[in-house]
């Protein structure tokens, strides 16, 4: 199954990166490692990750207070956001509507 990521979820991705390698040496490396398998997880088990909207999941990294949240399209694991654990909760819902993912 392809994964796709709304233009907003990848930058969070790369803000995360940036900041992690700010932080420490690899540890950006690290983050995208633990993302890498979380995605794989998502891949092979799509509806295993708890459901926070309708058709709406999300699937938590490993090591970094981070969530994967994405929907499932007909051929396509789509990822709304990766979203910060210890932030505002449900910002990327706009992104729901603006993409036509919902």
């Amino acid at each position: 199954m392809k994964v796709r990521f709304l233009k907003p979820a990848q930058h969070e991705v790369d803000d995360a990166v940036a900041w992690y390698d700010s932080q420490s040496r690899d540890l950006g490396t690290r983050f995208l490692d633990d993302l890498d398998r979380t995605i794989r997880r998502i891949i092979t088990f799509p509806l295993s990750c708890a459901e926070i909207e309708p058709d709406i999941r999300r699937c938590l990294l490993t090591r970094f207070p981070y969530g994967v949240i994405y929907g499932i399209d007909s051929d396509a694991i789509v990822v709304i956001a990766v979203a910060h654990l210890h932030r505002e909760p449900q910002y990327w819902i706009d992104r729901l509507l603006n993409q036509g993912t919902k």
